[in-house]
């Protein structure tokens, strides 16, 4: 089973623990067996691997989730990177010249495309393996899944059948409709619209050619910046004539808001938090270092991180884009190829943050050209080089490092520090890199 997982923006409605960096998919907030908590990739990807062990997972994303990936699901997941946003036909057209043109995938086999962050049981994966299934028969050029709907919602796109049999025609597409045009769509035997379908690679290939015209995957990837942003439903679903949906009726949850989200979550609290027995459906996930106390709260979402901290009425958390829209800030975490960083203070002239190297992982060797910059170790042992000269390194030892001077550190252990940045123009464009010798 060949599968492109879209792996999409920021998440903004899951405010504070998404931002532009760290998406909502990377937020390791479910419980697994052996205690520890994985995201939503995480668990994804893992239900994949149960359900099909050999299946070619690729995953088709950003430049800027390619290390929280990595991170989370090792060195040997497939990527297709997006030089910049262009939206899903443009990201699905470049997944499918990847897995044509890179890894040599035959253009007759099929591919199923479905969103990596659903909450969904192991059906899913069965159904989408019977979905590939279809696209090989070739009765349709597209097979859709349609999702049964458990209550007229407003937040998703609707496909009318034209039968009500498990594998039908696709009679029309509807946009979002309000709530009282959702239950005539429903009485209408109307499906959710779930971004899940299967086509085989040639098909892809052969519209992406028509509406974009290039020759192989690097013609596409050199001038992806200049095609148009256009959906893949706008595109190439809603003209297409040989079209199949096939009905769904397994668990199935979009968490694209906090309350899906805490409709999924195993309990009630994520990180040092306490509540008293007044609270009623009130969860809370905290991820700094103070607790939270909760009292007397029906309904509500706490999530304390350090980009901010949401308290929230469930049904409102829904609202929460515009205003976080409205919030510019740095951004005070993410995860990187070699760990990760944390924004601890932030002052005119001055930056401080805490940094985890992962064992084994170095910073590119670099300057500065504006700021000076003072490492102090606070665990872990690992190798410093400052213009070219090597030093060994532990918890206390303190490292300074001058405007334009060459740096790097190397973790022989997991290493952790604290890194102050100090200058009048604290920039993250002000990076040379340099090779190391």
């Amino acid at each position: 089973m060949n599968i492109i997982l879209l792996s999409g923006g920021s998440g903004k409605r899951l405010w504070p623990l998404s931002n532009d960096i760290r998406s909502k998919q990377f937020i390791k907030i479910f419980k697994t067996e052996d205690g520890s908590y994985g995201s939503m990739v995480q668990r994804v990807y893992h239900q994949i691997r149960k359900v099909d062990p050999g299946a070619d997972v690729t995953i088709a994303t950003s430049k800027a989730q390619v290390s929280s990936i990595h991170n989370q699901l090792g060195e040997q997941v497939g990527i297709s990177v997006e030089p910049c946003r262009r939206d899903t036909f443009p990201a699905i057209a470049l997944a499918t010249a990847y897995l044509h043109y890179v890894r040599g995938i035959s253009a007759d086999e099929a591919v199923v495309v479905c969103p990596v962050d659903p909450y969904v049981d192991d059906s899913y994966f069965a159904a989408i393996k019977k979905l590939g299934q279809l696209a090989e028969e070739e009765q349709a050029n597209l097979v859709l899944m349609g999702i049964e709907p458990t209550y007229p919602s407003e937040k998703y796109g609707y496909i009318i059948p034209e039968s009500q049999s498990q594998v039908s025609f696709v009679s029309t597409f509807k946009e979002k409709p309000d709530l009282e045009t959702a239950k005539i769509y429903l009485r209408q035997g109307a499906l959710w619209n779930g971004g899940v379908f299967a086509y085989k690679l040639g098909y892809v290939l052969d519209k992406a050619r028509a509406l974009i015209g290039f020759t192989d995957y690097q013609d596409l990837f050199t001038r992806y910046d200049t095609l148009t942003k256009i959906s893949f439903d706008y595109a190439v679903a809603e003209k297409e004539p040989r079209i199949q949906v096939m009905r769904y009726k397994g668990q199935w949850k979009d968490l694209g808001t906090w309350n899906t989200l805490t409709e999924a979550m195993g309990e009630s609290i994520v990180g040092e938090a306490m509540m008293d027995d007044s609270c009623k459906n009130v969860h809370i996930v905290n991820e700094l270092g103070v607790p939270v106390l909760a009292m007397g709260l029906t309904d509500v979402v706490i999530s304390a991180s350090p980009e901010g901290i949401l308290v929230s009425d469930k049904e409102q958390s829904s609202y929460i884009k515009p205003l976080v829209d409205q919030i510019d800030q740095q951004i005070m975490f993410a995860e990187k190829s070699w760990g990760s960083f944390r924004v601890l203070d932030v002052e005119a002239e001055s930056l401080t943050i805490k940094v985890t190297l992962n064992k084994g992982h170095s910073m590119n060797y670099h300057s500065h050209r504006c700021r000076d910059e003072v490492w102090t170790v606070i665990s872990g042992h690992g190798q410093t080089v400052v213009d070219d000269v090597r030093q060994e390194v532990g918890p206390g030892d303190v490292i300074v490092m001058k405007a334009g001077c060459r740096h790097t550190v190397i973790a022989g252990t997991e290493l952790k520090l604290i890194e102050v940045q100090l200058g009048r123009e604290i920039s993250v464009h002000d990076k040379q890199k340099s090779e190391l010798l």
